[in-house]
């Protein structure tokens, strides 16, 4: 992602054709000055978007946050292969010590009711600012990459951590994924932010048997010199398992994750090496998004100008 920002859409597999290296990073405020980031988010508080029945704002609430961290137990501990300990399994949430710190962003269904009355939250987000962070004990994030250098190399920048992302099963569709999206991009133009990152995940403990999708992030998506943040030693797992010319570039992009073909369609790049993550049941990549290496299109279709979602 630099000169990453490109006036034409461009398909999927042309984006893997090797990273712009040198280009000058251009923040988030300054790229894109004809946006007004305070009146695009009147009032963080306020919804963010409707699409629908469906509404996107941030957790208001103590309660709300717990019935997020409701959602994040379903999905991860529930229907994935997450194994909870003796508080999470007692709560029937997904906690952890970062939720207090954090925005939770949620996507709520007004057209279903939960047992309480209230509407259901169908999808979330977790959101840690780097100024949080900092006086709040670090990014998650930390805790498998180290990512001290790319915040050095980058002291002008202010970067967001995204995390915790899930969605309920009959919700995974396009209109979800656009709110949330909508959400976040409302929130990065609301709050300054410059780079995003974070960990996505893909289902299973094994890297040999992920070697297709890990080898094509390393071959076609890796994170240019500027933007490389590497796997903690102790936790680094080789991505590299597949030559280049042996890659079945459709095959391996139709084995990610919805999440992580998100990512790389806006125009993410992907750190040095994997990490497993046993308590979850999954591989672990680190993302690095900079707010200027997201295709035009992206940003007029999921921006405050995108009246679809107006409230």
């Amino acid at each position: 992602m630099l000169n990453p920002v490109v006036a034409k859409p461009v398909g999927l597999m042309d984006r893997f054709r090797g990273p712009l290296q040198g280009m000058p990073f251009m923040p988030a405020l300054r790229a894109y000055s004809g946006l007004r980031p305070r009146e695009a988010i009147s009032q963080t508080a306020r919804t963010l978007g409707r699409l629908g029945t469906l509404e996107v704002r941030l957790a208001r609430s103590a309660a709300d946050v717990r019935r997020a961290q409701k959602l994040r137990y379903r999905v991860f501990y529930k229907e994935m292969c997450a194994v909870p300990d003796a508080g999470k399994m007692i709560a029937q949430r997904d906690i952890d010590t970062f939720d207090a710190i954090c925005d939770h962003l949620i996507v709520i269904d007004h057209a279903t009711r939960g047992p309480t009355g209230k509407p259901i939250i169908v999808g979330t987000y977790r959101l840690l600012r780097q100024q949080i962070a900092e006086r709040g004990g670090g990014f998650y994030s930390a805790g498998e990459y180290d990512i001290a250098p790319l915040l050095a190399q980058h002291r002008e920048c202010r970067f967001l951590e995204l995390g915790r992302s899930c969605v309920l099963p009959a919700y995974r569709n396009k209109r979800t994924v656009e709110l949330l999206w909508h959400g976040i991009w409302t929130y990065v133009l609301h709050h300054g932010v410059d780079a995003m990152f974070g960990c996505a995940s893909l289902e299973g403990t094994d890297p040999r048997e992920l070697a297709l999708q890990l080898s094509f992030l390393h071959h076609f998506a890796p994170a240019p010199e500027a933007w490389r943040v590497r796997a903690l030693p102790g936790r680094y797992v080789e991505m590299n398992r597949i030559s280049r010319e042996h890659i079945d570039k459709k095959a391996a992009v139709h084995a990610l994750p919805p999440l992580a073909k998100g990512y790389l369609r806006l125009g993410a790049f992907i750190g040095d090496g994997a990490v497993v993550d046993h308590q979850f049941g999954t591989t672990d990549v680190l993302v690095i998004l900079p707010v200027s290496a997201i295709n035009t299109r992206y940003m007029q279709h999921f921006g405050p100008t995108a009246h679809r979602h107006a409230v």
